[in-house]
Formats: structure tokens, C-alpha cells, sequence
């Protein structure tokens, strides 16, 4: 990573960035879908059930956020992870993966579009596994179910 990327907590400051930032990568891709017309959902869903449940990690590159991990350690569901698309294949989805399970050590489990190879690729990559297969409530796409098990007590 290059030494002037951080990671940092976010700060409502960050939300219109964030926002735009969750639809390019949405729409890089899926580039025949217009996420432009989702944007007021978008942010309806930021403010409302990704904030108050979620900690949110931003990277930050010379002040502009190139990428963020949500992840509700209460629940360890990791509903975020997004990249800026010129950063992809790069080291930056990993440092955000370390530090989702840094905050969630036990294990994590998120949903992924079964269409979307490269993410699948890249979460196996990081350990998770396909636990089932379910349907998006929102959008009635298929998606698997996937689980990463972190550092597990030792049993006596």
C-alpha cells in the first residue's frame, strides 16, 4: 500500500463520497445497469441501516476516499466492501478485509451476488466459503451466503 493511504474511521463528512464512490464500483460492475437512479435509496439505506448498525472503516488516499469496509461486529455481517475500480486487483481490498476481521475476529459472513465472479473470487481468496445459496430480498438476484471462521477458542 502506498504510505500515504490510511485507514480511518469514517465521519459523516465522508457520506457523499462514500455514495458516490458505492455507485461507481456498482456500476463498473454492472455497467448495463443505470445506479444513478438508485442514488436517493442509496443514501436512504446508508443513513438508515448501514450507519446506526455498522462500523465503518474508510481508505483514505491524500484525502479522498478510495475505498470503505462496513461491518457490524455485533452480528460480524460484513455488508460493504468497495474498492475504487482503478484500485482493483490491488492490495487496497485486502488491507480492508484485515481490518474487517480485525473488528469482527470470530467470524464474518456477508451475501454476494452469484453473478459477481471476481468478488466470490476475491472473498474465497480470503478464506470464506459458500455456506447456501438464498434470493436478494430487494432485488430477487440470487446470492450465496458465505462465512469466514476466524480464531477459534481452543476446546478443552
Amino acid at each position: 500500500m502506498p504510505s500515504s493511504l490510511s485507514l480511518r474511521p469514517y465521519k459523516p463528512a465522508d457520506e457523499p463520497a462514500v455514495i458516490e464512490l458505492w455507485r461507481q464500483t456498482w456500476q463498473s460492475a454492472y455497467p448495463t445497469l443505470d445506479f444513478k437512479s438508485r442514488l436517493t435509496w442509496w443514501r436512504e439505506r446508508w443513513e438508515q441501516e448501514i450507519v446506526p448498525h455498522a462500523t465503518i472503516i474508510i481508505a483514505d488516499f491524500e484525502g479522498q476516499v478510495i475505498g470503505f469496509v462496513t461491518i457490524d461486529q455485533r452480528k460480524g455481517y460484513l455488508d460493504q466492501i468497495v474498492v475504487m475500480p482503478k484500485a482493483w486487483g490491488s492490495q487496497l481490498g485486502a488491507a480492508l478485509m484485515a481490518e474487517a476481521k480485525r473488528l469482527s475476529p470470530q467470524a464474518i459472513y456477508l451475501h454476494v451476488n452469484q453473478d459477481n465472479k471476481r468478488a466470490i473470487r476475491f472473498y474465497q481468496k480470503h478464506g470464506f466459503v459458500i455456506m447456501s445459496e438464498d434470493v436478494n430480498r430487494r432485488s430477487g438476484l440470487p446470492v450465496y451466503s458465505m462465512l469466514w471462521k476466524g480464531a477459534q477458542p481452543p476446546s478443552n
